[in-house]
């Protein structure tokens, strides 16, 4: 396992985040790294997890371990998981965060896109919630952050399913670990000024700008809820504000308006 051994501390947090290389994953290695919280990245670049280690040691001083993983392939789930078990250096705070964009459609003929899309955005998030959640629960403490969407309270495409399924899989995990000591935080946050859309080709130019949002203070809010104990966190007034409007609008509303989106989208 490529990576740097980190000897824990007596009183140091340490925290695994998947996906932590780049947007948002990359902000919560940031904030978490200046509070002094030493880190575990996941990723599928071994060159770019090595320059990201180095630029956060240097930076805020914390220690840096690399684990090189696919999150599609479930033997690397595994690696993940047994790390996250680890009673010598356990984890103190999960960010399951590595996810993409997903061009495809439900009705197309290859399926490969959205099964690979099951298995890094919802089977794995299941795996490392639960893998995280028993050793914490036993301990006694513990912050589990599943990165979920906006996009989850709608219904555009099959990455909506996919987060839906996040944000009701960290409500279901949070009432499990309900008076543990161990919190569970679904991260919902709207556009986000990162890679996220050009590499999943989506066209952002119809979007108004003020719908956008910056990864470190989204990530300074949801840590702030994490703090106050909130299992859904909706970062901006604005996204709250509209996020309330869809979980009380008619189905068929927004529906209506996820066909609109898609369409801009696209």
């Amino acid at each position: 396992m490529p990576g740097e051994s980190t000897h824990r501390v007596v009183g140091m947090a340490t925290a695994l985040i998947t996906g932590g290389t780049s947007g948002i994953g990359a902000a919560f290695a940031r904030a978490l790294a200046a509070r002094g919280d030493d880190l575990i990245l996941v990723a599928r670049d071994t060159d770019r997890l090595a320059t990201t280690a180095t630029e956060l040691k240097d930076r805020y001083g914390v220690s840096v371990e690399t684990i090189t993983a696919d999150l599609a392939n479930r033997d690397d789930v595994q690696r993940i998981a047994d790390r996250l078990a680890s009673s010598q250096q356990p984890v103190d705070t999960l960010v399951n965060n590595a996810g993409f964009g997903i061009r495809g459609k439900l009705l197309d003929s290859d399926v490969t896109p959205q099964d690979h899309a099951l298995e890094v955005m919802a089977r794995a998030v299941m795996a490392l919630s639960a893998a995280a959640g028993r050793p914490m629960r036993d301990r006694g403490s513990g912050v589990i952050i599943n990165v979920s969407s906006t996009s989850g309270f709608v219904a555009i495409n099959h990455y909506s399913a996919i987060k839906a399924y996040v944000t009701t899989l960290t409500e279901v995990l949070a009432n499990e670990l309900d008076g543990t000591g161990v919190t569970a935080t679904a991260l919902c946050p709207g556009y986000v000024r990162t890679e996220f859309h050009h590499r999943a080709s989506i066209r952002t130019g119809s979007i108004p700008r003020p719908m956008w949002l910056d990864a470190d203070e989204l990530v300074a809010e949801c840590l702030k809820d994490v703090e106050a104990g909130k299992v859904v966190s909706i970062p901006s007034f604005r996204y709250k504000v509209m996020m309330t409007g869809a979980r009380h609008a008619p189905r068929g509303v927004i529906r209506a308006v996820s066909r609109r989106i898609r369409s801009s989208r696209h």
